[in-house]
C-alpha cells in the first residue's frame, strides 16, 4: 500500500489516477481547488482524503502536505497533475496570460515538489510523477506557450531524476497525447484576449479551429491511461519518460527523425567547434 498525493484530482486524468490508486488498495490525497466538485466516489472512499488546494497559492501548500502526513503518515507518490492549456499564436499572447500559465503549470509544480521532498527524504524513498504532454517534446503551431510550459516540466523532471537518486527518490514525466477529457473546455483551456486576423488560415489558427471539432472526441482513453500510469508508478523503477498514447508514439518518431535530419548535415562542423587540443 502506498500513499498518493494527486493535484488537480477532481476530474480528467487526475481523477482517473486517483480511482486507479484506490482500486489498487492505496491511500489517496485528492487535492482540488473546489472540494464541492469532487466526484462522490472519490469523496466517500474510506482511504481517500480530500484537501482544498490551489497549487499557485504557495502559502497553502505546506498545510495540505501536513494534512496528508497527519492522516496517512507519509507521502509515497506525488502526482503533479494540476495544469491548464493556452492556445494562440505567440504574438497574440500577453505577458500576463503567459505568466498565469507558468504560475500553474510550472511554478505550482515546483512549489508542490519542494513541499513534499522533505517528507520523501526523511522516508528515504518516494516517487514524483509529473504530468507533462506530447507538447513537452515537440513544439506545435498555436501551442507555443503551452509547449514551453511542458518542455519546462520535462526538463525539471529529468534533472530531478538524477538530483534525487541519492535519496532514493525517483522522478518521471508522463507525456500523454490528446485524452478524451474536459481539457479542451473553457474551464481548462484559455485563448488569448486578442486575435490577430493575419494568422487566420495559418497553422497557428488552424489549431484554434481544431479545438471546436476535437473536444470530447479525442483519441486517448483517460481510464486506460490512468491505469497504465498507476501500473508503471507501482513498479520498482520508474522510466524517465512515460510516453503515453498512440499519437504520442507517432509524434515521437517524427521528432526523432527531425533531430537526425537537423543533425546530419552539420554533425562534423559542430564537432569541429571544439578547441584544437580536444579530441572528440
Amino acid at each position: 500500500m502506498a500513499t498518493w498525493f494527486i493535484t488537480g484530482a477532481s476530474r480528467g486524468l487526475g481523477a482517473e489516477i486517483a480511482r486507479a490508486a484506490l482500486r489498487g488498495g492505496d491511500d489517496v490525497v485528492v487535492a482540488v481547488r473546489n472540494p464541492q466538485r469532487v466526484p462522490d466516489d472519490l469523496a466517500s472512499a474510506p482511504n481517500a482524503l480530500v484537501v482544498e488546494l490551489d497549487v499557485t497559492d504557495a502559502a497553502a501548500v505546506p498545510g495540505a502536505v501536513r494534512a496528508a502526513t497527519d492522516r496517512f503518515g507519509g507521502i509515497d507518490v506525488l502526482v503533479n497533475n494540476a495544469g491548464r492549456g493556452l492556445l494562440g499564436a505567440l504574438e497574440e499572447i500577453s505577458d500576463a496570460e503567459l505568466r498565469s500559465l507558468f504560475d500553474l503549470n510550472v511554478f505550482g509544480l515546483v512549489t508542490m515538489t519542494r513541499a513534499v521532498l522533505p517528507v520523501m527524504r526523511r522516508q528515504g524513498s518516494g516517487k514524483l510523477v509529473h504530468i507533462g504532454s506530447r507538447s513537452g517534446f515537440e513544439g506545435e503551431p498555436g501551442v507555443s506557450a503551452y509547449c514551453a510550459s511542458k518542455f519546462a516540466v520535462a526538463g525539471i523532471s529529468e534533472a530531478l531524476s538524477v538530483e534525487l537518486a541519492p535519496f532514493g527518490i525517483q522522478s518521471m514525466v508522463v507525456e500523454p497525447g490528446v485524452l478524451r477529457t474536459d481539457f479542451l473546455d473553457t474551464s481548462s483551456l484559455s485563448l488569448p484576449a486578442r486575435r490577430i486576423a493575419d494568422y487566420d488560415g495559418t497553422p497557428a489558427h488552424v489549431t484554434l479551429d481544431w479545438v471546436g471539432t476535437a473536444n470530447h472526441t479525442q483519441l486517448g482513453d483517460p481510464v486506460k491511461s490512468a491505469t497504465l500510469v498507476h501500473e508503471v508508478t507501482s513498479g520498482d523503477v520508474l522510466p524517465t519518460h512515460l510516453y503515453l498514447g498512440p499519437d504520442t508514439l507517432q509524434r515521437l518518431q517524427v521528432k526523432l527523425a527531425q533531430i537526425e535530419q537537423d543533425l546530419a548535415p552539420w554533425r562534423e562542423r559542430s564537432a569541429a567547434t571544439a578547441h584544437d587540443d580536444v579530441t572528440v
